[in-house]
């Protein structure tokens, strides 16, 4: 890995574990990222096999090899802690367990999850059964040094977490604020009406954040174009610069000081080739400093 520079958010993408977590680092390295988010195991089952130890043996040499890390975990897609559904509700609620408990193993500090889809019991509601769940998942775990990031969402259907004030609520619910964050999407920001296309715009978002969550529960950013419009409501990622938000919203967020702590994970279509490319036009970005 190439020595990150002083000021510069690190930046990665969401890797692939297909063969082993290990893979994951090695596609980081391969990319040119400093960090990577990754799946502790197949997204779309809700139980899977534990780590072998010549697994983590060699998870942890690559990463003591390369200086890549892997700074978030992005839940399995199944999860939905406001299911009103009884079934689906307890097995989320025992994916969250092992997610928990997999981060912890694998020494990835956040745990990134979408807040959950009410299902018609409405916003309230769902924002409570989150909150309890997620205390109760925390409580059972047991877990140190994990802690669970709530991802903002674009607002499709019932989904929760659309709106700055759900996020804040769900964390003062639970009683367990200080074992929770935030990671904030660039496309779900957007299409849920949170502009960020010129400094003004993104001044004018980030000070809704603080005012309403508070800018030090932010621990991570999804990095993304969208496909659909400004306020859509749809959650559509396009390659950096290739979208309706387009190369200005990225240029803002890369030079802005106060995000130079933030990780930045791309989440985009392309495969590790699209990875490489926007990694590269994304570091040009920051070099050519034009904000102060």
């Amino acid at each position: 890995m190439e020595q990150q520079a002083v000021g510069i958010p690190p930046l990665g993408a969401h890797t692939s574990i297909a063969g082993g977590v290990f893979q994951a680092i090695r596609i980081g390295a391969e990319i040119k990222a400093d960090v990577v988010q990754i799946f502790s195991k197949n997204q779309m089952q809700w139980k899977a096999r534990w780590y072998r130890p010549e697994e983590l043996e060699r998870y942890f040499d690559i990463i003591h090899k390369t200086g890549i890390r892997p700074v978030t975990i992005h839940t399995a897609y199944l999860i939905n802690l406001a299911s009103p559904d009884a079934t689906t509700a307890q097995r989320s609620f025992d994916a969250l367990v092992d997610e928990l408990k997999r981060a912890e193993v694998l020494q990835v500090p956040y745990l990134v999850m979408h807040p959950g889809a009410h299902m018609g019991q409405g916003e309230a509601m769902g924002i409570q059964v989150v909150a309890r769940q997620l205390r109760r998942a925390l409580d059972v775990a047991a877990v140190d040094g994990v802690t669970i990031l709530l991802e903002c969402t674009a607002g499709q259907g019932t989904n929760l977490g659309y709106r700055f004030e759900h996020l804040r609520d769900i964390m003062a619910a639970s009683g367990c604020d200080d074992r929770l964050g935030v990671c904030l999407d660039t496309c779900h920001l957007f299409a849920a009406g949170y502009d960020l296309r010129t400094v003004e715009s993104w001044n004018a978002t980030f000070e809704a954040f603080n005012e309403v969550v508070g800018r030090h529960t932010l621990r991570a950013f999804h990095l993304n174009d969208s496909l659909k419009p400004f306020g859509s409501r749809r959650d559509r990622h396009a390659r950096i610069g290739q979208g309706e938000l387009g190369i200005s919203a990225f240029r803002v967020l890369l030079n802005d000081a106060r995000l130079k702590d933030i990780p930045m994970i791309l989440e985009i279509p392309g495969g590790n080739h699209a990875y490489a490319e926007d990694l590269q036009i994304l570091r040009g970005l920051i070099e050519e400093r034009s904000i102060p």
